[in-house]
């Protein structure tokens, strides 16, 4: 088959992209980073009220700022 590279346009190839939970978590596990058991509390709480990026990035910063 080949290499697909060739193919692609530099300008359709995006500036940033958002990668998931889970591709995160394996990122971070090989810089020897994980959650703690509150933080993972915290991320399921807020899961289940369903807050927006804003309330979560607040209510992580109001938790966890020095």
């Amino acid at each position: 088959m080949g290499d697909v590279w060739y193919n692609m346009n530099v300008k359709n190839i995006p500036k940033s992209y958002t990668i998931g939970r889970k591709v995160f978590a394996k990122i971070s596990a090989v810089e020897g980073i994980s959650l703690t058991p509150g933080m993972r509390k915290d991320f399921q709480v807020f899961e289940e009220k369903n807050l927006s990026h804003a309330d979560r990035r607040q209510a992580i910063s109001k938790k966890y700022a020095r």
